[in-house]
């Protein structure tokens, strides 16, 4: 027989929860016959699922993945907009068909859509292309947030090179070892140096 996965063979209730298991998932649709063979599947492959109905104002943003009827007015009640997401989001469009609202769509920028019937195989793909965009889009604003505090410190350094130049009579590179040999021996960035030049020439400005 073959094998998969260290030993577990494909299509056994073991392998097709490998994908979900331990997840916190919450599910705001319906429990009809769409919706309720869609929780019934998520909590087979041992997913912890919350089911939600009817959609609050404000949906739960604490878990791994949410997952939601695509409703008129649906990004407004997103918690996380404006803001960083805090979950994936997965659009539900329960109806084949339903007209899709795609400016609601954009507005709601969901990591993964799903559209019924809810195939086994196409829930499993929705929750792992939405897992995997999320940590993408983490990964990229976390980048974005250091680029930003280097940016940020270059022009406190250039600021307070400025200052010393201009009033302690220093040459650039006087400055900038000054600034540096202060960090070094504060246990500081030279960002925290720079910044405390910078108030103490607005205070003495000041007084």
């Amino acid at each position: 027989m073959n094998k998969n996965n260290g030993g577990v063979a494909p299509g056994r209730p073991e392998a097709r929860s490998l994908g979900l298991a331990n997840l916190d998932l919450v599910v705001l649709t319906a429990r009809d016959e769409v919706g309720e063979p869609l929780i019934r599947d998520l909590q087979r492959r041992r997913a912890r699922v919350r089911h939600v109905w009817p959609i609050p104002e404000l949906l739960p943003g604490n878990a791994d993945v949410v997952l939601c009827d695509l409703i008129p007015g649906l990004a407004s009640r997103l918690p996380w907009i404006p803001g960083k997401p805090t979950a994936a989001l997965i659009v539900l469009i329960p109806s084949p068909a339903a007209e899709i609202d795609l400016e609601q769509l954009r507005k709601c920028s969901p990591h993964a859509v799903l559209h019924s019937p809810y195939g086994c195989q196409a829930v499993l793909a929705a929750v792992t292309v939405a897992r995997s965009q999320f940590a993408y889009e983490a990964r990229l604003r976390s980048r974005i947030d250091k680029l930003d505090e280097n940016l940020r410190v270059i022009r406190a350094v250039e600021r307070a090179k400025s200052i010393m130049m201009d009033e302690g009579n220093m040459r650039e590179e006087e400055a900038y070892q000054f600034l540096r040999t202060q960090a070094m021996a504060r246990g500081v960035s030279i960002g925290t140096v720079a910044a405390a030049v910078m108030e103490s020439h607005r205070v003495l400005r000041v007084g």
